[in-house]
């Protein structure tokens, strides 16, 4: 499976101004420059851990069905993540658009939420 993997954060763009328009407090922000991401696919399974110095959050989902996903925020919401090929995730939660994909050992994951965009990039190790 192409997501399978554990990803060490290389570098971001954006992603405080992005993390303070949704919420998330500024001291658990500091908190967020190094994170790890375990991916384990089985399918259209998914179960994500990010994890960083100050908590760890796990999702699992199954492509193209409702599930409730935990924010950085803290906050549980009902959505329905997309699969674009085989290697591009789309999800849509409170007007912000994710979208994680796999370029060779790359997950860049890219999100939108009006006209600020942020972009993180991790590589596989």
């Amino acid at each position: 499976m192409p997501f399978n993997g554990t990803y060490k954060l290389e570098s971001q763009k954006n992603f405080e101004t992005l993390m303070e328009r949704i919420g998330v407090p500024k001291d658990k922000l500091q908190n967020t420059k190094e994170s790890t991401c375990e991916i384990i696919q089985n399918g259209k399974n998914f179960k994500i851990t990010i994890t960083t110095a100050g908590q760890s959050v796990t999702n699992e989902f199954t492509v193209g069905k409702e599930a409730e996903i935990k924010t950085l925020t803290g906050d549980t919401i009902k959505t329905v993540v997309q699969m674009d090929g085989e290697k591009k995730l789309i999800v849509n939660m409170k007007g912000l658009e994710s979208v994680t994909e796999i370029n060779g050992d790359m997950l860049i994951n890219t999100m939108t939420l009006g006209d600020i965009k942020c972009e993180r990039i991790s590589k596989r190790v």
